[in-house]
């Protein structure tokens, strides 16, 4: 993603996990990174710099972690 981008709704995705293999948090990632994760197996770069492949999605209420929060924030929002 360039920084021109502009995420209409933010997706996101997770790498850390509990004891249970529940995600504790996820990160906002590119919807094409993150279709293409799914697929192939190869890794996406979350907007705070983790990268990882894709396992999972998120539910409603999933803690989001706050550097990509901060980040996605801070872009100019499209109309």
């Amino acid at each position: 993603m360039t920084s021109t981008e502009v995420l209409e709704k933010p997706d996101t995705q997770t790498t850390d996990r509990t004891g249970d293999d529940t995600p504790k948090m996820f990160h906002y990632v590119d919807k094409a990174q993150m279709a293409e994760s799914a697929v192939m197996g190869t890794h996406v770069t979350a907007l705070c710099g983790e990268k990882f492949p894709v396992t999972r999605s998120p539910k409603p209420d999933s803690p989001v972690c706050p550097d990509c929060k901060k980040i996605y924030q801070s872009l100019p929002q499209g109309d």
